[in-house]
């Protein structure tokens, strides 16, 4: 509760001073091109304006005109010049960090006041681009089957299950208006982004601007809406949805299992059968528009409640604190029987935005965004395998609370036409619990190892006992047969984090000439990390539940790092010549300490040289950028990138268990496999190279080829130390490498008819020696080797390395009538390490087996309507129509299936689903918004 002050009282400091200092780092584009006479020579003073906005500019002598820090979005825009007539583009499309070129030709006038309009053709391959980045605005999303930003990040090229072309999860920058959202403890985003929302979707997949840092595979950057000043809107959507798979409510078991004859139903999806259209609900609501009596200023409100029960089910037999007798087979359940959902989540997001323009040349705002989630499982949705050993006794799960807020103030001026500058200051705070009892009771000042105390809310269940095959005839008959389950206590896994980072961020911008377009700026990171075990670790004690408290892993850690960058480009645009030019350079400071002698690291070994802590060392990393695309034909361009890229290790990994007194007992010549932290590591490196092809090949078909390769260095890895007593122990270090290779073909077909079709095609290999930090430490412990040799160099596939993606969506719409999306994604087998059984088990080599390959296809429709001036829309989404219950998950290691292993009978008879493919989905809504004019 002491945090949740502490940031409201942030937020209403940030307002105050959003009223009293002339505030988003604003994501901008730029406008430009060439006005010329039907002789094709320039005209002198025409004005260009962009309709609804204050921006506009004045041709040169040369006809050419350009418009910087205009806000992303469609607009149209008028060109005037007294003899000549008026013309009007409709439907321009500006993106962040990109240049829209409209060259006009205007006529002169016949008829007094005349005006013409037309529509700007938007390009179907933006040849201009110097690396591969997608840009989606809130139409195209519009129509897409998709709710969340992560789900429309997962649909680009080259993005397999959040991995940008090869790399490991948290490579991914995350920035809302042009700000991070990462958390640094994992370096992951701290939000999740419904697309109401949404006013553009940019993400890069290839090398990025040396605007962008702290990223080694690329960028995602969300521009939110703003309100209007021209009118009130209103919108509202609301949709109810079910997993729906028939007849894969259970699957009939017979078998012979020691000694015994089984036969009965077990679940596959179970209860899957019982259709409740209210499984998933989803209210979201948003009202914008000019602020009453504060002139100059508008603001946008949004709220959602999203609700999942999920598609697992359990049975409330069991409550924690019966008495089961798993040797004897003797339960005693006292549960009611209902069906309760194992992996349910509720969510409640928000967003304020305050934009105020009353000072000429000057906009300011401020904005916050966040939400509150409940949730069971690992990760939400389809992340609920652990909870499912607890289908018979649901009340033992634990339950996780996130609590997510990002708010700041934004502040840019307009030096001129052609310089400005930004200042941003925001607040990241990101907040969560993973325990089934927030309490432990009241406990002693004191102790290591402490009963539970009487008024514990742990102290009623007894300590969690499972049954691995589990036979039970209920009273009316039923008979249960089922496997690996939990039929008494709750999970006692205990875990709290909190990060508190603020972000000041500023950046200067000049159109210097026709030709550069420049940008430079820093910013500054200062963060509060605290995580760790909250209160003790509890523990089973001659089977009653105690509290482990210790300096290993059963207190909370508390940690204060820095980290800044400055950084220089220039955008080059010589005719159609484009240059993208930058220079970066990445500062961190852990903040921390470390044994000054890593033989003696605990400082007790006797006659060693002494080992006293020591302050880690500052980090600096120069990181350049390059991107040239040239034109080769009217509507055809080649593109070379290049960069060097640096990030921080995830700060939750290198601070975790980085107090290495826990060696203090190591004995000698022992091996201690638990790897200690490091907060003195480097950053981790990517070179990245991109070389492609762009073309227009005819007026409805685009191409889009790109070969690319990454140079992976210096990733987080283990490396084994040697104390002065010949014993080892495991330590982080950046001592793990990779490399990935590929290319990508896209197409894009628009303009035949109703029907709009793109395509895109990813070919990738992906190989390190290691696909998790900790995978050195962990296989040299399996197999008891020396650790040296189990560190050898060694290229294998990681485990994502999908070989094959491809992309299909097509959409067949009439506008104003209807619409109709559909998402094909076929994907190849992911690497699985594979085993050989029979009198022995030999395990073949590291990811040398592949998974089999699948095909989803998701559906959305849409009917729209006019009811009293508001735009009313009826809409159904079918996600995985095709009820695929594979998709790169878990297999048997003995025969790469996820429901055959000889050798695992129990667990071929009763497959368990939360390692499966969530089942169908269906959902249906409606949506429709109302405007008033203020005019």
């Amino acid at each position: 509760m002491v945090g949740r002050m502490r940031i409201l009282s942030g937020g209403l400091l940030a307002v105050l001073w959003l009223l009293v200092v002339p505030g988003s780092l604003a994501q901008t584009g730029k406008l430009a091109g060439r006005v010329v006479d039907e002789a094709g020579e320039g005209l002198v003073g025409a004005t260009v304006f962009i309709q609804g906005t204050q921006l506009g500019a004045a041709t040169d002598v040369s006809g050419d005109y350009a418009i910087i820090r205009v806000p992303p979005g469609t607009y149209s825009v008028r060109y005037s010049i007294i003899g000549f007539q008026t013309k009007i583009v409709e439907d321009v499309l500006v993106t962040s960090n990109n240049t829209a070129t409209i060259n006009i030709t205007l006529n002169e006038e016949v008829f007094e006041g005349e005006e013409v309009i037309v529509t700007a053709e938007r390009p179907l391959v933006d040849v201009s681009l110097t690396s591969s980045m997608q840009t989606l605005s809130k139409d195209d999303i519009a129509v897409l089957p998709v709710q969340e930003l992560n789900d429309i990040v997962n649909l680009q090229a080259g993005v397999v299950d959040g991995h940008f072309r090869g790399g490991r999860i948290g490579e991914v920058q995350y920035q809302v208006n042009g700000v991070s959202v990462n958390d640094p403890y994992n370096n992951e985003s701290t939000l999740q982004l419904d697309r109401s929302v949404l006013q553009e979707v940019q993400v890069i997949s290839g090398t990025f601007d040396a605007e962008y840092g702290q990223a080694l595979s690329g960028v995602v950057n969300a521009v939110l809406r703003t309100g209007d000043d021209d009118e009130y809107a209103f919108t509202f959507e609301s949709y109810i949805g079910e997993y729906v798979s028939p007849g894969n409510d259970s699957t009939f078991v017979q078998g012979f299992f020691n000694g015994r004859s089984l036969a009965g139903n077990a679940p596959l999806f179970p209860e899957i059968d019982r259709i409740d259209p209210l499984t998933i609900q989803n209210y979201q609501a948003s009202l914008s528009g000019p602020v009453p009596i504060v002139p100059n200023t508008t603001f946008l409100v949004n709220g959602q409640r999203f609700q999942d029960q999920g598609y697992l089910l359990g049975r409330r037999l069991f409550l924690p604190t019966d008495s089961v007798d798993i040797n004897g087979n003797f339960y005693f359940p006292t549960g009611d029987g209902a069906y309760v959902p194992l992996e349910d989540e509720t969510r409640w997001s928000f967003l304020g935005k305050l934009t105020n323009r009353s000072i000429p040349n000057v906009q300011l705002s401020y904005q916050a965004v966040g939400g509150f989630k409940r949730f069971k499982g690992e990760a939400g949705r389809g992340g609920a395998e652990p909870n499912y050993a607890y289908r018979y006794n649901p009340d033992g799960i634990k339950e996780k609370e996130e609590f997510s807020l990002v708010h700041g103030i934004d502040f840019s001026h307009t030096l001129s036409n052609n310089v400005f500058y930004e200042l941003a200051l925001r607040q990241n705070y990101f907040d969560f619990k993973d325990y089934r009892f927030e309490s432990l009771g009241s406990l002693p000042v004191g102790g290591t190892l402490i009963p539970l105390p009487g008024d514990s809310p742990y102290a009623g269940p007894r300590a969690p006992i499972s049954e691995d095959l589990f036979i039970y005839q209920l009273p009316d008959g039923e008979l249960i047969i089922d496997r690996g389950v939990v039929l008494r206590g709750v999970n006692t896994g205990r875990f709290a984090r909190t990060t508190d980072t603020y972000v000041v961020k500023g950046a200067v911008t000049a159109q210097a000439g026709k030709v550069h377009l420049l940008k430079a700026g820093g910013e500054m990171q200062f963060s509060d990390l605290t995580f760790g075990v909250p209160g003790g670790r509890l523990e089973t004690v001659d089977g009653r539940l105690a509290i482990q408290r210790d300096t290993l892993t059963a207190v909370t850690s508390n940690y204060n790092p820095r980290q800044g960058a400055l950084f220089a480009q220039d955008r080059i645009e010589w005719g159609d010549l484009r240059v993208r030019a930058g220079l970066r350079l990445e500062y961190f400071d852990a903040n921390a300490t470390i044994p000054s002698d890593l033989a003696n690291p605990a400082n007790s070994i006797e006659g060693a040289p002494a080992s006293p802590p020591k302050a880690t060392t500052a980090k600096l990393a120069l990181a350049p950028r390059l991107g040239v695309s040239f034109p080769i034909l009217e509507r055809s361009s080649l593109f070379f990138s290049y960069g060097h890229f640096y990030q921080m290790p995830a700060l939750g990994t290198i601070f975790s268990n980085a107090d290495y007194s826990v060696l203090e007992d190591l004995q000698a010549a022992a091996v201690e496999y638990g790897v200690l932290g490091n907060p003195d590591l480097e950053p981790e490196f990517t070179a990245q190279y991109e070389f492609g092809f762009k073309s227009e090949i005819t007026e409805f078909l685009g191409l889009d080829v790109s070969l690319f390769y990454k140079d992976i260095r210096d990733l987080l890895g283990v490396q084994f130390i040697q104390t002065y007593t010949a014993a080892q122990y495991a330590r982080f270090t950046n001592v793990d490498y990779g490399g990935v290779r590929g290319f990508t073909i896209a197409l894009d077909q628009r303009g035949l008819g109703p029907v709009n079709v793109s395509l895109d095609y990813t070919y990738q290999s992906a190989v390190g020696n290691a696909s998790d930090p900790r995978e050195t430490a962990n296989r040299a412990q399996a197999f008891g080797g020396d650790p040296e040799q189990v560190a050898l160099p060694r290229q294998v596939p990681f485990n994502w390395d999908q070989r094959h993606t491809l992309n299909v969506i097509g959409v067949l719409a009439k506008p104003g009538n209807f619409s109709l999306t559909s998402i094909i994604r076929f994907a190849s087998g992911q690497p699985y390490t594979p085993i050989i059984s029979g009198s022995t088990t030999a395990q073949l080599e590291d990811n040398s087996g592949r998974k089999d390959s699948f095909v989803l296809v998701d559906l959305r429709a849409e009917k729209y309507f006019t009811l009293g001036g508001m735009q009313l829309t009826a809409f159904a989404r079918v996600f995985n129509l095709f009820d695929e219950h594979f998709a790169n998950g878990f297999v048997f290691a003995d025969t790469g299936s996820p429901f055959y292993s000889p050798t695992n009978e129990l667990s071929t008879f009763f497959p368990n689903p939360g390692r499966l493919n969530p089942p169908r989905r269906i959902e249906a809504g409606i949506s429709f918004r109302g405007a008033i004019s203020t005019r």
